[in-house]
């Protein structure tokens, strides 16, 4: 019983930290990384489709990302989609490629981005407590229903503390690194 509540929390704390290493990849820095807008909605058809699934993003240089669309016609609504999210960043189409520069971030940018990313990083942390509380409840239930006994329910309770506190870890070693990545110069 206890196990299973502890196997489903760790699968449910993995999910929360794929999350998060997913957004956190669509933060800019200042390197030209093609996880920057592949997630990217573009209206296709009248329906929104992720970038990744229009074109191939490639980064040839540090700087710089290419958007080669599998269809030439989604061209000007890939331009447009990247005009419209928050990346602040300038499209420049050659009629079969788009070529996005990537410039260096100011001073103040980055300290508005590293906000972002504790903000997130926040966000993961709530996600992480509220799995170890609906477990939590879980475990109690069982002991309620004399499933498992009061010192099963002290070692489950513990264990699911021990698992919390590895995945909250794991969240601040994610937002350690991203930090650095986003104030290096």
């Amino acid at each position: 019983m206890i196990k299973e509540a502890l196997s489903e929390a760790e699968d449910r704390m993995k999910g929360a930290i794929t999350a998060l290493t997913n957004d956190l990849a669509t933060i800019r820095t200042g390197r030209a990384s093609p996880a920057l807008v592949e997630r990217l909605d573009v209206q296709y058809y009248g329906s929104p489709t992720p970038l990744q699934q229009l074109a191939t993003i490639s980064a040839p240089e540090p700087r710089l990302l290419t958007i080669k669309p599998f269809d030439p016609a989604s061209l000007k609504d890939i331009e447009r989609a990247i005009l419209a999210s928050e990346l602040g960043l300038t499209p420049n189409n050659d009629g079969k490629l788009i070529r996005l520069n990537i410039p260096a971030l100011t001073e103040e940018r980055r300290r508005q981005l590293t906000k972002v990313v504790h903000h997130r990083l926040e966000e993961s942390r709530v996600a992480v407590r509220n799995i170890r509380r609906s477990i939590h409840e879980d475990l109690r239930d069982f002991e309620k229903e004399k499933l498992i006994s009061e010192d099963d329910l002290t070692r489950g309770e513990a264990d699911l503390q021990k698992l919390t506190d590895r995945y909250v870890e794991k969240i601040d070693e994610l937002g350690v690194r991203k930090e650095a990545e986003i104030m290096e110069i």
